[in-house]
């Protein structure tokens, strides 16, 4: 996927966001691309970096323009972690759009292992254990440089202790390819 496409899907995902609080109609972006299965997460952030929601797929499993709108929806309207949002409130708003690769497992049996496997700043990664499981993103890093805090963060995403570690843990890697479309309202 080209870079103007992905600019189109963060523009799309405002659009998308913005009809379903009551603005006008939004049309998505067309292309035999759009309609390539996608894995897809948007996030959304206040002009100072504040998160108002981000929600995601990890897997591609419908159309990449399906995929952008209804995580964008998700983030913007039922994300716990943010307020409920007013029309108005998308012009202050940073649309960010990341797009992952395929998920490739990281054959760790070991937390030293998996310390050494990871590449930080750029693995975005997901931990699964018994039913439970969690993501971080790659751009996490900027805020965890430490790969042992940034494990740590994972392992709490996925409910289980800081500090937990069990050989039969499945650790995934994947990176994104991320578009942002700035706030109309900061620019």
């Amino acid at each position: 996927m080209t870079g103007p496409q992905r600019a189109e899907l963060a523009r799309w995902a405002r659009a998308r966001l913005r009809q379903e609080l009551g603005g006008p109609a939004a049309a998505p972006p067309e292309g035999a691309w759009t309609e390539a299965p996608g894995a897809t997460f948007v996030s959304l952030h206040w002009p100072h970096g504040e998160l108002q929601g981000c929600i995601g797929t990890l897997e591609p499993r419908r159309p990449i323009v399906v995929d952008v709108a209804a995580n964008a929806l998700a983030a913007g309207l039922d994300d716990p972690r943010g307020m409920r949002l007013a029309l108005e409130d998308l012009d202050h708003l940073e649309v960010e759009v990341s797009v992952l690769s395929p998920l490739t497992r990281v054959p760790v049996t070991t937390e030293a292992e998996a310390l050494r496997a990871i590449r930080p700043g750029v693995d975005g990664l997901l931990l699964k254990h018994r039913g439970q499981r969690g993501t971080l993103l790659p751009t996490v890093w900027a805020q965890l440089p430490e790969p042992a805090a940034f494990l740590a963060m994972l392992r709490r995403k996925a409910g289980l202790p800081a500090e937990y570690w069990s050989p039969d843990l499945e650790l995934w890697r994947y990176t994104t390819a991320v578009a942002t479309d700035p706030a109309p309202g900061v620019r």
